[in-house]
């Protein structure tokens, strides 16, 4: 209501539902009346109608916990697939990619969908030549639903995974318990190399307009490009692509003028560029505010790689960080080529220290929390976002570093060992309007 006060265009089509089935008879209605809108929708977003609450709820990452999406049914079509094309991605992964015989699914043309994974494959029984069943999730992602002909004759083999990789040839392993194959041939795989590039400079990253896929692989093939510090050398060839088809001097100039205006970036920013397994936007900013420069992070990681060190001990203890996200962190600074590409890097950009906005008055401000037991005022997701936004580290086990222990009622052994090691222990906290912390 503010915003059409203030003039902005705003959608008519809102509505305040004071319970579920408030919510569920203006989904139906959207439903039936979507065909008639001009323009596409694919469902319905709820939000919390509470500017306190939804400060209160925060965000992971990105998305907010105060909304969420509800979906209309996919569309579907029924069309041939002529082909299982297996694609490389930046952490060598293989992916299963049907071509199909391009149909209408709710007004787009689709020709391609994901197959996911092997053990995907073999549950539907999908096979070259299969007429099958598409839809796009959500209206958007293209995906098989099913075979519709299984039982006609002379159908196409089961498809079997390459067990080595189709671009480089690399072997293409499966480790036990994972549903993934992966190329092992790392940088000598120009997939991988050529996708890591383009992570590298997407969004949520160092973020370089001008730098599609058609470019990244045109200077992959010329060789200017081998590694994310390349990227800022680029002048160098300058007259060079002046002399190339589709490149004039506006557009040559705009691409530098891109790259040199990223030569700066934010921590967490830097540490999602390097495309490490497991290690997202959110990953990268639990690490970025744990370790707050750079240096001290590089010099972290590679001191966890040993096994018992104080330094794995310290990262297994970051909240949201799990055994295996360790092992990949590790995994990727024990290689000698990774530590390479991060001093060539360093030597071309600056990467600024993590620094969090804390009120200055805030209780807790640089000390490291655990919460245990049950909470009783909030969720523990809601706790854990008050006590971030406040400056405090939240960790997943009591240590000697821990400053203080937040316990509700089944709290059991991290109680017990913080009150072996003499750490303040609290009952759960207030929030106020104003949002500050109290001890109750």
């Amino acid at each position: 209501k503010q915003l059409k006060a203030w003039g902005f265009a705003t959608n008519p089509r809102n509505t305040k539902a004071d319970d579920i089935d408030g919510v569920m008879q203006f989904y139906d209605g959207m439903a039936m009346e979507r065909g008639d809108l001009d323009y596409d929708i694919d469902g319905v977003v709820y939000k919390v109608n509470d500017l306190k609450l939804q400060e209160r709820l925060g965000f992971v990452g990105r998305a907010p916990r105060w909304a969420i999406a509800h979906k209309f049914a996919a569309e579907r079509a029924i069309t041939t697939l002529n082909q299982i094309f297996v694609s490389v991605g930046r952490t060598g992964q293989l992916t299963p990619v049907a071509f199909l015989e391009p149909v209408n699914v709710g007004g787009v043309m689709v020709s391609r969908a994901s197959l996911h994974n092997e053990d995907e494959i073999a549950r539907k029984d999908i096979r070259e030549g299969d007429k099958v069943v598409v839809q796009r999730a959500g209206d958007v992602i293209p995906q098989i639903v099913e075979v519709v002909d299984a039982d006609r004759k002379g159908r196409g083999k089961p498809f079997k995974m390459p067990d080595r990789c189709p671009v480089c040839g690399s072997h293409a392993i499966r480790e036990e318990g994972e549903v993934a194959r992966r190329c092992i041939g790392g940088l000598i795989c120009a997939n991988q190399a050529v996708e890591r590039l383009r992570h590298f400079v997407g969004r949520g990253t160092f973020d370089i307009d001008g730098f599609g896929d058609k470019t990244i692989r045109e200077f992959w093939e010329l060789k200017w490009l081998k590694t994310p510090a390349d990227i800022f050398r680029l002048a160098k060839h300058r007259d060079q692509l002046l002399e190339r088809e589709g490149w004039g001097e506006a557009s040559v100039q705009k691409l530098l003028d891109a790259i040199e205006a990223r030569r700066t970036i934010a921590l967490d920013r830097f540490i999602y560029a390097l495309g490490i397994p497991q290690v997202g936007e959110v990953t990268a900013r639990l690490m970025a505010k744990h370790y707050h420069s750079l240096a001290a992070w590089r010099q972290a990681m590679i001191e966890a790689g040993t096994i018992g060190s104080q330094a794995r001990q310290d990262l297994d203890e970051i909240d949201g960080i799990g055994p295996s996200v360790v092992d990949d962190l590790t995994g990727f600074f024990a290689e000698k080529r990774n530590l390479e590409v991060l001093d060539d890097l360093e030597r071309e950009v600056t990467v600024e220290d993590f620094v969090q906005t804390v009120s200055a008055d805030s209780p807790v401000a640089g000390k490291t929390v655990v919460f245990t037991g049950a909470l009783v005022r909030m969720t523990r997701d809601e706790a854990k976002a008050q006590a971030e936004r406040l400056g405090a580290k939240v960790a997943a086990s009591v240590s000697k570093k821990t400053d203080i222990v937040v316990a509700g009622p089944g709290a059991g052994s991290k109680l017990a060992k913080a009150q072996e090691l003499g750490i303040e222990t609290i009952d759960e906290e207030i929030v106020k309007l104003e949002g500050q912390l109290e001890h109750a």
